[in-house]
């Protein structure tokens, strides 16, 4: 598997961009990761697969938001679309800031461009300051400010200060998020397995039979007897029949941990399938990644 630091190392990292989104600048401030080339990739899913066809090491996306949940194209692509494993997480604070091109007065702003996760973080303080404005959707925030940027109308923008600068915009206003504690969980994502580090995490997928009850109560139990702490548990369509659905699990320590991989053996045995997402370094509280 490799030393922490080697697998941290890399040529190449895809991102959502383009440049200036939140992710650009979750990467740029990733603990450990070294790389020579950042690369950026119009949506999530296309990020990822950049990592499964070779055309980055790895890459990083955001995963779940504290206002508004998972982001549902990463849990997908992870699931359905790619073997790539989670290498680690982030949490960063996310500051969304209205912005237009210099000169356009907010009383004259008629659209905001904004990716959708953007746009419902935001949704009180846009319908107090803008009521009946019209959003228009863009496949990241860095896409926003830069159609706003070169647009001919009074458009404005949800982005982030680093769009702002690149794109030579004016902030109308700042803090538009409807919670001030706004947060998003961005991964690292690569091909290789991550050695236990002594905090870890780890992700999965669990596939259940149709119609059998207590499918759920019987994955739980194989955590609860184990005392296996689960910080995440969330259901998703798979995607084949109407009321299918599989369970996107966390679950404190690593795959290779006895407790944990007792776990997993029991629930392989009791499911028709298991997908591990990775096994990897949790994120400290304190502020810094463990």
């Amino acid at each position: 598997m490799g030393d922490l630091t080697s697998l941290l190392s890399c040529r190449s990292v895809s991102y959502l961009g383009p440049p200036g989104t939140f992710t650009e600048e979750a990467l740029q401030g990733w603990r450990g990761l070294s790389y020579e080339e950042a690369i950026p990739f119009p949506t999530v899913e296309e990020a990822i697969l950049a990592v499964e066809d070779n055309l980055a090491d790895k890459a990083v996306v955001p995963i779940e938001n504290s206002i508004e949940g998972s982001v549902n194209a990463t849990l997908d692509t992870l699931a359905f679309e790619t073997g790539v494993l989670i290498q680690g997480e982030k949490v960063c604070g996310v500051n969304h800031f209205l912005l237009a091109r210099e000169g356009v007065r907010l009383e004259e702003v008629a659209q905001v461009i904004s990716h959708p996760q953007a746009a419902a973080q935001c949704r009180r303080h846009l319908v107090e300051l803008l009521p009946g404005v019209e959003l228009e959707a863009a496949n990241s925030t860095s896409e926003a400010a830069r159609r706003a940027a070169d647009a001919g109308e009074p458009v404005a923008a949800l982005g982030s200060r680093l769009a702002a600068e690149l794109y030579g915009l004016a902030v109308l206003r700042e803090g538009m998020q409807d919670h001030p504690d706004n947060r998003t969980r961005f991964v690292l994502l690569g091909k290789e397995k991550m050695p236990p580090s002594g905090n870890d995490k780890t992700s999965m997928v669990c596939f259940i039979h149709q119609d059998r009850p207590g499918m759920l109560l019987q994955i739980l139990q194989e955590f609860a007897y184990r005392y296996i702490n689960l910080t995440k548990i969330e259901s998703r369509p798979t995607k084949e029949v109407l009321g299918d659905y599989c369970f996107f699990i966390d679950c404190d320590g690593h795959e290779d941990d006895e407790v944990v991989a007792s776990a997993l053996k029991c629930l392989v045995c009791k499911l028709p399938r298991v997908k591990l997402l990775g096994s990897y370094p949790a994120y400290g509280e304190e502020g810094k990644d463990a």
